[in-house]
């Protein structure tokens, strides 16, 4: 039973499937006109032990994510300039060619480095702005939107009773107190379905409309693509926190005034993650890229471990030590699981509560996942169950249990656990067993020459009264 917690409800959900046992997932995608940063990152990071964590209690899972390449303002909201074609002046290229850039990359680091599974349906706007105008155009038979000269087609919100109930807004406070961006507005909280281009310029990307040339509002892409792809009703709807207030607030305005029907049953939001202390800026010049930490020398499992090493929900920092110490505790799960090289041995039915590591390691974590996705307690629990299975005899460790909870690890937290742990060559492992037997006859200089010449192939021997256990350094 998943229990997750709920921005609509601001409690724990049990989630229930509208559809039996199939979950239909949204996620918010990236805005493709720079390449990301782990601030990025960290949310798909998360909501891809969701997918399989789902997918290991045995339900169907169809996601979509969207890739907005087209109508995001520099303000989040209905001005400023679009971020696509001030991508493209920066770079001194086509929008469109600046799209394709960082689709490339975002992709490669997303499904080849961090290893994130692919959602069902990689959509984007681009690609059905036929379908967000005759959604708009929907909205507008219904009477939702109105028309302000020379800017765009715009959501009356004051045309719902319930707007603004994701982020609990308080609609008379923020008329009161807040300036309208927008010249023409009805009211603080409308947006844009449809944005005019200039009349004295043309845009990179802009399209004809019943209402004129222009381009979709930002809020416009996400409605859609869920709804084309997934249906009018969802069961998760994934994003990041600075979403709340306006870009999902917007999306639930526009679907429900269409379906009648709520939306998303469940809200997940993943908090921000900070450098240093400080908010990730380029005029700060402290924004950390995939690239930088491969850079450094640690792997994309050990970024994984450091996002895990703290809730979801939890807003994070982001040193170079914590990724040191996040490196270091995934050394010790390798080291752990190597073992399993070394053992040959399931313990009896009758002793099972005995072995290391219990049979029961795998479904507690499971369950420490299943409340809210705590991985930190999730990666507690690892290093619990490994710090045994390290500090226990060769011959009470079970190698089917160890394998069975190593499996588990590897299929919920995508580290790559069995990959980057292989078996040693059959040469390696004679040379073991020729210095063990050295040791028997106490002919020291023997032992340390296999040693050394092991150590040089990157195996460190540690010697037991009864076994060599052998380590990667």
């Amino acid at each position: 039973m998943v229990k997750l917690y709920n921005t609509l409800t601001r409690q724990k959900d049990t989630l229930k499937p509208l559809d039996g046992k199939t979950v239909k997932i949204y996620t918010c995608g990236l805005t493709v006109y720079s390449q990301p940063h782990i601030g990025n990152w960290v949310g798909y990071v998360y909501w891809d032990i969701l997918i399989r964590l789902l997918r290991y209690e045995g339900l169907d899972v169809v996601r979509t994510q969207n890739i907005t390449d087209v109508g995001h303002l520099t303000s989040d909201d209905d001005s400023g300039e679009d971020k696509m074609e001030k991508g493209a002046k920066t770079e001194g290229k086509t929008a469109w060619n600046v799209a394709e850039k960082y689709i490339s990359i975002a992709t490669h680091e997303a499904y080849d480095v961090l290893q994130l599974i692919k959602p069902d349906h990689l959509v984007r706007a681009t690609d059905y702005i036929k379908q967000q105008i005759d959604f708009a155009h929907q909205l507008e038979a219904k009477g939702f939107t109105y028309i302000i000269e020379g800017d765009g087609l715009y959501f009356d919100t004051s045309k719902l009773n319930d707007y603004g109930k994701l982020a609990r807004l308080d609609i008379d406070g923020l008329e009161a107190g807040a300036r309208v961006s927008v010249e023409g507005k009805r009211n603080i909280t409308d947006f844009a379905i449809w944005k005019f281009s200039p009349k004295d310029s043309q845009r990179d990307m802009e399209w004809e409309s019943p209402w004129g040339v222009g381009f979709p509002g930002w809020h416009l892409e996400c409605s859609v693509i869920a709804r084309e792809t997934l249906g009018d009703q969802i069961d998760i709807h994934t994003g990041g926190i600075d979403h709340i207030p306006v870009h999902h607030t917007n999306e639930i305005a526009q679907t429900e005034s269409i379906t009648g029907k709520q939306f998303a049953q469940i809200w997940l939001h993943n908090n921000h993650i900070k450098v240093d202390g400080h908010k990730m800026s380029k005029s700060l010049k402290n924004i950390i890229t995939l690239d930088d930490i491969l850079d450094h020398g640690f792997s994309p499992a050990a970024f994984k471990v450091a996002v895990l090493s703290k809730h979801f929900q939890t807003e994070g920092n982001f040193t170079w030590e914590i990724m040191k110490s996040a490196n270091q505790r995934y050394k010790n799960w390798q080291r752990a699981a190597s073992l399993r090289h070394q053992i040959n041995k399931t313990i009896d039915n009758i002793d099972q509560e005995k072995s290391v590591p219990s049979f029961a390691a795998s479904q507690a974590l499971i369950e420490i996942l299943n409340d809210n996705l705590n991985t930190p307690q999730a990666l507690a629990h690892i290093d619990h169950v490994f710090r045994q299975v390290i500090e226990a005899p060769l011959s009470s460790i079970d190698q089917s249990a160890l394998q069975n909870f190593i499996e588990t690890i590897n299929d919920i937290l995508g580290v790559d656990l069995i990959n980057s742990t292989p078996d040693i060559s059959d040469d390696m492992k004679q040379l073991i067993l020729e210095r063990r037997q050295a040791r028997e006859k106490k002919d020291w200089a023997k032992s340390d020459l296999i040693r050394d010449k092991l150590l040089a192939q990157g195996i460190s021997i540690r010697d037991t009264p009864r076994f060599s256990i052998w380590e990667r350094v």
